[in-house]
């Protein structure tokens, strides 16, 4: 902030004037310093001003301070003081002041000036003060620069630099451009007087102290401030006002460059050399490098031959760099050459003589290795791109320099974009992608006056939005027009709006150097460009915006560039004029006293842009308006009255620009400015015209002709045509969308200029079709209509510079004489890209088999492809070649072909046809073109036979398409199969016989390839008739070629032809006999796309011509009638074509009727539809109705009869027609009641319903009973449905649907009794059936259970079982049932004979479902015996337990030990010999081993357990052997967790063989542990162990639960 302090009776009064801020890399900034009053002596001294002195020493980077003083004052001051002097009376007494207390916020300073308005004063006048005219009393200033001292910590000396100057500039223009200050007088009192001022008062003591404590506060607020400065605007990048300029100078002799440079904070300049930093010290003496006041040098001294390079002074601070270049050449005098010169032996030339400006070489080559391609990237990710480049001859003194170009502008470094360069690789990275950085991106490689380019495409698309549906972030926000307090800020609209149109943009602003954003705008606005006011002046702010739909809000777009809240002049003078230095000293200046001047009216008002949401205004300042600032009131007032009202009544404006928010849309406003300053408001500038609230830039029409090309085989070229009236468009969008798919995807994602953009990024194969919208800040256009679908394939040539064409093949001879041969061939298989211009022909002799030297037999090329050559030797065997030739050059000649003998022709039949081609390839025909043969033989050509066989036939399959000779040389060949291939030859005859045939054609598919076309025709309303034809398949080279009869048409006096972009049109002048035939249409450098029209007497236009001018108006409907929804009945015929003054008369039984309320009648002259609409068919409308045409001379009439039975069908129709359009009134069902099954084999009844609104209700019922919904029904998808889960004959019945509102109700009815529901079972049934899963095994205790799961069983589902394919006869041992879900099979103890095949059959009452397993080589886990159930044994003896076990696969055998794992060790051996063997050994027993083991085998079909309980008794403990016994059986019992069963049978029998043990065995139960069904979701079954009652009584339980639920179906 600059401080103005003044010196005014005595008082020392500092005022706060604002400041432009300054900015800085650390965000420091420099703002107001608020003094208060402080008392001097009414006699100043140098003690007086030593306070505001200090305060000069404490604030280090103050700026240039003037000191206005009345003559009395200046006899205490020196003329000259010199602030940097530390002196006594400069010292602080008592002053308690630091740096960070003087700092104030500039927000308060703006504030309390555009209130107090004080009066400034005119311009001081420079005046010298001399001394003789020392006490002389007048009034002079003291302007103070004072010294800068590194005060501030965290800047750089760099940023204090731009902190001074910046601050110096604006301090002067504050000052002395309006002459801002306090006067100060002094006046010679009395000695007493000065005593009694000296004595100061209480209240002034008082008054004093509450300054300083004022003043403390303040200084405390602004330190706080301080930490929060912002960058500011004021700064910009160096820029050259003066470059180098290149030399060429003597060896010896010195050479300087100059260059001045301007910029913001002061740029830092290095010189370069070859692009290596010139390093003084390195070279003493050599280089001299000078800055004296912005002008800069670099001084070569005793320049030599290796000082040739190129150099480079570089300019760089804080906002950027920039370079210039200039060349030196050291030339030698001649013959003194540097030996480094000499190459191989040899001496080059004088390097004077081939030395440019940029290096040694007259011509570089630079060629590009690795080049990036089209590049795709999405917001926010890094990019990169990069390019070898190989430079030819390389010399390494000289560097090439490396340009990065998007779209044409030159791309300079930035924390968006870096550069790189290696000295092979270019690379540019984009750190941060944006929208914004799309484009087309060119790498410039300059060498000298020489440079090479290459170019690819880079896309950006949106990143992914927060909100699903939001649309696409806006782009390029620009600021334009900024001012003090005001910016218009645009933006470019995104080309993705979510799927749902934008609503509008929300814009936001940021100040430098803070994080916090302020949205500017309440609501939404549409147009792309908005007013920001209320900026604070001397700061800068950042923009972004954010779109906003329906679904949401989009991400923000990057931020703009920082904008300065400035008046453009002032940002102009900070740019074109640096402050200057400071001097360290106090310059005493003369001041004339001044008065406030009111300001005059603004001039030049004007409306800038008027939009729906605002108006702005500008206008220029008054001429009239004093030295201080002055502000703007605005006022408004509707058009055509007078009522002013003031638009910004509490702060006025500083800019000469403002937005006028909240004017009603569509009225009329007038407007006017005045001006204010401290001396009042002046009187009001004229009134603007009336401007209407309104946008006066329209959104864009759609652009039209969108016509896309083949390019590559990944991208298609667009081309369009410019909107109608379009005004300040800035781009287009571009979508394409794949044919059917209804997916529109935006092919760019920043606005094209022109009207031709290459779409990248395509499928090959795959057809497309393409719109386009204009975009300005209006909005975006409409889409336009959408193109023709294209498929996306290379263009001819591959989308690349045109090629030479390939070899010409299949040469053959047409005639020969005793000197000359005519020789054929076949067109290139080739082109390269662009039509065939000629041919050339080369023969060569042959001489006993050996080849000669090829000579040439054409010197200018032949269009034909038939050519005589003459001058050849009579039996002399040659052989030929020919070379294709077309723009790019002459292709590779032809394989040389068989060798030919010259020599007279005698036979007598004709010669072989030749230049046999075929066109128009549909999928069941073609037509054949042909040439006659060069000799006709002995007799004239009679006609022609046409042969055919299929490619890969045999050569005895030709086969003749034609019985009789054809005369004429095409033929159009039908009946071909669809997808074969063909190849097809042509004989001529003559009365001789017929000759020689052709050379086959190329191998042809039959088919109509994907976006054929036809020639269409037109008869426009004056009868003229028009044949018209598209192709989408265009090459830039392609042409429309029209023929008739397949010969060129040369009269084109009867045709025009006009050919525009991909259509072209052959117009009749006068059709008449004469041009009557076959007109065709081919299209050059396509894949052979033709077509073509017959017109003959028979034919339908030849008719319409005839008719429209003699005879009778062609119909193409007779009069028929129909019943209209509504049940109207309408009458209608169509006509071919009508033109305009076509006319209808309508009669019905001989009597005309007119349009009227009955008759509604119509005739559309375009369509040629003719038609009369009734209301309703009453009995007396039974009759004949006819319609009569006429146009021009032709007429014509059809009549329908409508009596008897015909018509009272239509009556009754219309009737019902009439009611069904009355019923949809309402709601109404589309679709009545029905059923379906669902995949849980539950049955939905489901209706379509129609015209539904909330209040709607639906209502089911079963047998007149209403069925109770648990939710209300939403309609959704205008379906209704009811649920009916595992359906049964419980279902059955008759369901009714009621739909009702206020409107009306419908009803619908579906009845499921006997064959509707035996139907619908049967569905259910076969539902179920399907949800069978595959038959699994599981062993149980008692045998081996099949079982599958289904989703629920009903009884009308039969079951059967088969085994072997024979039917279970199901007994005991074998059984079936249905347990839940489940459906099994038992087999209890299974034997061999159970082996084998096992099917399930699931019978829906039509279809049998079978599921099967094979139960063949299977055989479970099983003990055969051989373990009893209790051992009772004497402490100390062996125990050795053997047994059998039996399993197919081998069974895997454990032990368990009172239901624990049991492994063998010293004491117990386990052995498991042969597969079948297991032994329990126990050298000597203990009581520890007494308890309960388990042998456990299994295998994959089964698992079985046997037990054996072990009591040892002591010696000592025999009497306890029984209660022990008991003990250990009551264990193993309360030890048991799974489900058991007892097995009578196997106890008994183990019960008969104890007996016969030498011991008596107490008998135990055998228990078995059987495996649980697994459940069909793979859920585990987890048991918790209880006491022995509660297991028992849940076993039991559960197996009479089991089998209650076990039925046999």
């Amino acid at each position: 902030m600059l401080k103005d302090l003044q010196l005014m009776l005595g008082v020392l009064q500092p005022i706060a004037m604002p400041l432009q801020q300054t900015s800085a890399l650390s965000l420091q900034q420099h703002t107001a310093v608020a003094l208060q009053p402080m008392t001097l002596s009414q006699q100043p001294t140098a003690m007086d001003l030593q306070p505001m002195i200090t305060l000069l020493h404490k604030v280090k980077d103050l700026l240039p301070i003037v000191l206005t003083l009345k003559p009395s004052a200046r006899a205490q001051l020196p003329i000259v003081m010199d602030l940097n002097q530390s002196t006594s009376w400069l010292q602080p007494t008592g002053w308690d002041l630091n740096y960070g207390k003087l700092l104030k916020d500039s927000n308060l300073m703006i504030e309390d000036q555009s209130y107090k308005m004080s009066p400034k004063a005119k311009r001081a006048k420079q005046n010298l003060i001399s001394e003789d005219k020392e006490n002389e009393a007048i009034d002079y200033s003291v302007p103070i620069f004072t010294g800068r001292e590194v005060g501030v910590r965290g800047i750089t000396d760099t940023e204090e630099e731009r902190i001074k100057e910046s601050a110096a500039y604006v301090a002067r223009r504050n000052l002395f451009a309006t002459g801002e200050g306090v006067s100060v007088s002094k006046v010679a009192k009395s000695s007493s007087e000065e005593e009694h001022h000296e004595k100061k008062s209480r209240k002034v003591a008082i008054r004093e102290s509450a300054e300083r404590v004022a003043l403390k506060k303040t200084l405390e607020e602004t330190q706080a401030f301080h930490k929060k400065l912002n960058q500011d605007k004021l700064l910009h990048p160096p820029e050259f006002i003066i470059e180098p300029r290149s030399h060429t100078v003597w060896e010896k002799q010195n050479v300087k460059f100059h260059c001045t440079v301007a910029g913001w904070p002061e740029p830092r300049v290095t010189w370069y050399k070859n692009n290596v930093p010139i390093d003084v010290q390195t070279h003493p003496g050599k280089y001299t490098i000078e800055n004296r006041y912005g002008l800069h040098s670099l001084e070569i001294s005793t320049c030599d031959f290796d000082d040739t390079a190129q150099y480079r002074a570089s300019a760089m601070n804080v906002k950027g760099e920039i370079s210039v270049y200039a060349s030196l050449v050291v030339k030698r005098y001649k013959g003194d050459l540097d030996a480094s010169l000499l190459h191989a032996g040899t001496v080059s030339m004088p390097l004077s003589l081939g030395v440019t400006p940029h290096g040694y070489a007259s011509r570089f080559e630079i060629s590009f290795v690795d080049k990036f391609d089209v590049a795709f990237g999405r917001e926010g990710e890094t990019m990169s791109l990069g390019c070898t480049v190989v430079i030819s001859p390389d010399i390494k003194r000289f560097k090439p320099d490396i340009e990065w170009y998007r779209n044409g502008v030159l791309i300079t470094p930035s924390k968006w974009v870096q550069m790189h360069w290696t000295g092979e690789r270019a690379s540019l990275t984009l750190t941060h992608a944006n929208k914004e950085d799309e484009g087309l991106y060119t790498l410039r490689v300059v060498m000298g006056e020489y440079y090479e380019e290459y170019s690819g495409y880079v896309f950006v698309r949106d990143a992914d939005a927060e909100i699903p549906g939001a649309p696409g972030a806006p782009l390029d926000v620009q600021c334009l027009d900024a001012n003090k307090d005001y910016v218009i800020v645009s933006w470019k609209q995104p080309a993705v709006d979510g799927g749902n149109p934008i609503l509008g943009y929300f814009i936001d602003r940021c100040e430098v150097g803070t994080t916090h954003w302020t949205q500017c705008n309440e609501t939404p606005v549409k147009f792309a460009r908005f007013p920001v006011t209320g900026l604070i002046e001397g700061r800068s702010y950042i923009f972004r915006v954010r779109a906003v739909n329906k679904a949401g809000i989009s991400l923000p777009s990057r931020v703009s560039e920082p904008v300065a809240a400035l008046d453009p002049a002032d940002r102009a003078r900070l740019r074109s004029h640096p402050s200057a230095p400071w001097t360290g000293q106090i310059i005493v200046t003369e001041e004339e006293p001044a008065e406030g001047v009111v300001p005059g009216p603004p001039t030049d008002l004007q409306v800038i842009e008027a939009t729906k949401n605002y108006v702005v205004l500008s206008w220029k300042p008054p001429g009239q308006r004093g030295h201080e600032g002055i502000m703007y009131f605005v006022e408004k007032c509707v058009a055509g009255t007078e009522e002013w009202q003031r638009v910004n009544t509490e702060i006025p404006v500083k800019s000469p620009r403002f937005a006028v928010f909240d004017l009603a849309e569509g009225k009329s406003y007038c407007f006017r400015v005045r001006c204010c300053n401290s001396a009042g408001i002046g009187e009001p500038s004229e009134a603007t015209e009336a401007t209407v609230v309104d946008d006066k830039l329209d959104i864009p029409k759609p652009p039209g002709r969108i016509m896309p090309t083949r390019n590559t085989d990944t991208s298609v070229v667009v081309t369009w045509t410019e909107p109608p009236d379009a005004k300040e468009l800035v781009g287009y969008y571009i979508e394409s969308s794949v044919v059917g798919s209804g997916h529109w995807e935006p092919c760019n994602n920043n606005p094209v200029k022109g009207m031709r953009f290459i779409c990248h990024g395509l499928t090959n194969g795959e057809k497309y079709i393409f719109r386009v919208r204009a975009v300005n800040a209006a909005g975006l256009s409409e889409f336009s209509q959408d193109s023709e679908p294209i498929e996306v394939q290379a263009a001819i040539g591959g989308g690349l510079l045109h090629a030479a064409p390939s070899p010409p093949y299949d040469i053959t001879v047409l005639e020969s004489v005793r000197d000359s041969m005519a020789l054929g061939w076949k067109q290139p298989k080739v082109t390269g890209g662009t039509e065939i211009t000629g041919y050339y022909v080369n023969y060569r002799e042959v001489i006993g088999g050996v080849p000669g030297k090829w000579m040439e037999a054409n010197i200018k090329a032949i269009s034909e492809r038939a050519y005589r050559i003459q001058n050849l030797k009579e039996n002399m065997v040659y052989q030929f070649q020919v070379a294709a030739a077309n723009l790019a050059g002459v292709g590779t000649p032809s394989l040389p072909s068989q060798p030919f003998k010259c020599e007279e022709w005698t036979i007598a039949v004709p010669g072989p046809p030749h230049d046999v081609t075929y066109t128009e390839v549909r999928k069941d025909s073609l037509v054949l073109l042909w040439k006659e043969p060069v000799y006709t033989g002995r007799s004239p050509i009679a006609g022609y036979y046409i042969d055919m066989k299929e490619t890969e036939a045999k050569e005895e399959h030709w086969r003749s398409v034609n019985e009789k000779p054809l005369q004429k040389k095409f033929l159009k060949i039908g009946g071909l199969t669809e997808g074969v291939s063909y190849v097809f030859r042509v004989r001529a005859t003559n009365q001789a016989g017929v000759g020689k045939p052709s050379n086959t054609t190329d191998p042809v598919v039959a088919e109509t390839r994907p976006g054929t076309k036809e020639v269409v025709v037109d008869v426009d309303d004056n009868g003229v008739i028009s044949l018209n034809f598209e192709c989408d398949q265009m090459s830039p080279n392609s042409k429309f070629v029209w023929s008739k009869n397949y010969e060129p048409i040369e009269d084109d006096s009867r045709l025009a032809i006009d050919t525009k972009g991909g259509k072209s049109k052959a117009t009749f002048k006068d059709l008449g006999e004469d041009d009557l035939g076959i007109y065709s249409c081919i299209v050059t450098d396509t894949d052979g796309v033709s077509s073509s029209y017959t017109i003959d007497e028979e034919g339908s236009v030849y008719a319409s011509f005839l008719s429209f001018f003699f005879v009778a108006v062609p119909l193409v409907s007779e009069l028929a009638v129909e019943i209209l929804e509504k049940g109207e009945v309408r009458f209608w015929l169509q006509a071919e074509k009508l033109s305009g003054n076509a006319k209808a008369n309508f009669v019905f039984n001989d009597k005309e009727i007119f349009n009227g309320e009955k008759y509604k009648m119509k005739v559309d002259q375009k369509t040629g539809l003719v038609e009369m609409i009734m209301d309703k068919l009453e009995d007396k409308d039974e009759g004949t109705y006819t319609f009569q045409l006429q146009d021009g001379k032709a007429t014509n009439q059809s009549s329908l009869v409508l009596i008897g039975d015909v018509f009272k069908k239509l009556q009754d129709e219309a009737e019902f027609q009439r009611k069904e359009w009355h019923r949809k009134q309402g709601p109404h069902f589309v679709d009545k009641l029905g059923w379906e099954v669902t995949d849980d084999c539950n049955v939905m009844l489901k209706c379509k319903v129609a015209n539904i609104k909330k209040e709607t209700h639906i209502v089911w019922y079963k047998d007149d009973r209403e069925i109770m919904v648990d939710e209300e029904h939403d309609f959704k998808d205008g379906v209704c449905t009811l649920l009916i889960s595992e359906f049964s004959k419980k279902d059955t019945g008759t369901y009714e649907v009621i739909l009702k509102d206020d409107r009306g109700k419908d009803t619908s009815e579906l009845k499921l009794t006997d064959t509707a529901f035996a139907d619908l079972m049967n569905e259910v049934c076969r539902r179920i059936a399907l949800s069978a899963t595959d038959l699994k095994i599981q062993s149980t205790a008692e045998g081996i259970r099949l079982y599958s799961f289904v989703t629920y069983y009903v009884e009308d589902l039969r079951v059967g079982w088969m085994h072997n394919d024979t039917q279970i006869r199901f007994t005991d041992r074998v059984k079936t049932g249905v347990t839940g879900e489940q459906i099994w099979l038992q087999i209890n103890e299974p034997t061999p004979q159970d082996k084998g095949k096992y099917t399930m059959e699931l019978f829906d009452g039509k279809t049998t479902h079978k599921k099967t397993v094979d139960l063949s080589g299977q055989d479970r886990a099983r003990v055969l015996g051989g373990l009893p159930d209790v051992v009772t044994i004497q402490e100390g003896k062996a125990l050795n337990l053997s047994c059998t076990v039996w399993g197919d696969p081998t069974p895997e055998v454990s032990w368990l030990k009172n239901e624990k794992s049991f492994v063998s060790d010293a004491n117990c051996i386990l052995k498991f010999e042969s597969g079948k063997n297991v032994n329990f050994t126990i050298s000597a027993v203990s009581t520890l081993d007494s308890g309960k083991y388990s042998l456990v085998v299994k295998n994959k079909y089964g698992t079985e357990t046997s037990d054996v309980t072990v009591i040892v008794i002591s010696v000592s403990g025999q009497t306890d052997m029984a209660k022990h016994a008991a003990s250990v059986q009551g264990q193993s019992q309360n030890n048991v967790t799974l489900s058991k069963k007892k097995k009578a049978t196997t106890a008994s029998k183990q019960h008969k063989e104890g007996e016969k043990k030498d011991f008596i065995k107490p008998h135990v139960d055998e228990i078995i542990a059987t495996e649980e069904t697994p459940h069909p979701k793979g859920i585990p079954t987890v048991e918790k162990k209880k006491d022995t009652k509660s297991n028992q009584h849940t076993a039991k339980k559960t197996d009479e639960k089991a089998a209650a639920a076990e039925t046999v179906p």
